[in-house]
């Protein structure tokens, strides 16, 4: 990877790093757009996206965990039909064009309703196991899809229809990437011959960014703050998926 693209890509993926990781994000969709900006081969963008999402995803899950903000038993119905799906996602091509487009007026919606609807944190009232297995099947293979962790859907779900706390959103959203993004790496597991050779760079960057976010969006943001964040991690994401 020639220079003119090597820094600012790497300048990039820090930032995305710090603000994903600190609303237990891993910053999929916002390493696919800085690609996407920079020319970069698309066979090249999806596995190296996915690649940096796995080890961010790591990060925040154990920083939010030992936190004391991971649930089990809300995580695992959404978690274990996301998998398989996630896996047939990352092995399908749709058409684009339209997909996308409804994807992202979705997620700008989402972005602006958690700006708008600022709130106090209530008490968060568990889905139904049939939601969780459906809703975690649907965002599991959209993650699929798109070449990320599902995260930007799974949050504003989560978010909107008082299923979690904010954070124990962003903690059970870590771990639910992590999965996610490992499955449809596996499903696309060819497409791993075209990771640059600047990978081990490009980790070292995300996991700096990781480290540093997911620490703050812990331990140290409240609520209303990272709720704010998230609102500008939708609007990047949801753009990102309109424009390009």
């Amino acid at each position: 990877m020639n220079p003119e693209i090597l820094y600012p890509l790497a300048v990039g993926i820090f930032f995305i790093a710090v603000l994903y990781s600190s609303v237990g994000h891993a910053g999929a969709s916002g390493y696919i757009a800085v690609m996407s900006l920079l020319s970069i081969a698309p066979e090249v963008i999806k596995p190296t996206a996915l690649a940096l999402n796995i080890l961010v995803a790591c990060i925040a899950s154990w920083q939010f965990a030992k936190a004391g903000h991971f649930a089990w038993r809300l995580f695992l119905p959404f978690a274990l039909p996301a998998i398989p799906f996630a896996f047939l996602g990352g092995y399908i091509s749709l058409p684009a064009a339209v997909f996308k487009i409804v994807l992202g007026v979705v997620l700008l919606y989402s972005a602006a309703r958690l700006v708008v609807a600022q709130r106090e944190e209530q008490q968060p009232v568990a889905p139904s196991r049939m939601a969780a297995l459906m809703s975690g099947g649907a965002i599991g293979f959209l993650a699929g899809v798109t070449g990320t962790g599902g995260g930007i859907f799974l949050t504003p779900l989560l978010l909107t229809m008082g299923w979690a706390r904010t954070k124990t959103a962003a903690a059970i959203s870590a771990a639910f990437i992590l999965l996610n993004s490992i499955s449809g790496l596996l499903g696309n597991f060819s497409s791993t011959a075209n990771l640059p050779t600047d990978l081990p760079l490009l980790l070292a960057l995300v996991a700096a960014g990781g480290l540093l976010g997911a620490h703050f969006g812990s331990s140290r943001l409240p609520p209303a703050s990272i709720k704010r964040l998230l609102s500008v991690v939708l609007t990047i994401a949801g753009l990102k998926l309109i424009l390009t």
